[in-house]
């Protein structure tokens, strides 16, 4: 599924995860900080990140759950039609077929 954008949501959400992941990286690498502190604030980034993937899966799930459901509910939508259409269709032919026998005997 697509937005507006022609973008996705799986793709939308690896950028804002990359870009996060680079923008932290950045970070790190500029700020005066020990080892033991670069390594435990990565640590928080990487928590993080791995926090708003799984939340971006679970929004993702949902949505093709969403999706799937409308679908299911418009397959179904479309097969009543198609059934009410063949109905009519026997009931018209079986009409014509009386009309046209009554035509024969007279």
């Amino acid at each position: 599924m697509a937005n507006d954008r022609g973008c996705s949501l799986g793709a939308v959400g690896l950028a804002f995860v990359t870009g996060g992941l680079a923008g932290a990286a950045i970070a790190l690498m500029l700020a005066p900080k020990s080892g033991r502190e670069s390594q435990k604030q990565l640590r928080g980034y990487a928590r993080r990140a791995e926090e708003q993937v799984h939340d971006l899966a679970d929004k993702a799930t949902e949505f093709m759950d969403q999706a799937m459901d409308k679908g299911h509910e418009f397959v179904q939508e479309k097969k009543m039609v198609l059934a009410e259409a063949v109905e009519a269709g026997r009931t018209a032919m079986q009409r014509e077929r009386e009309r046209l026998s009554g035509e024969k005997k007279a």
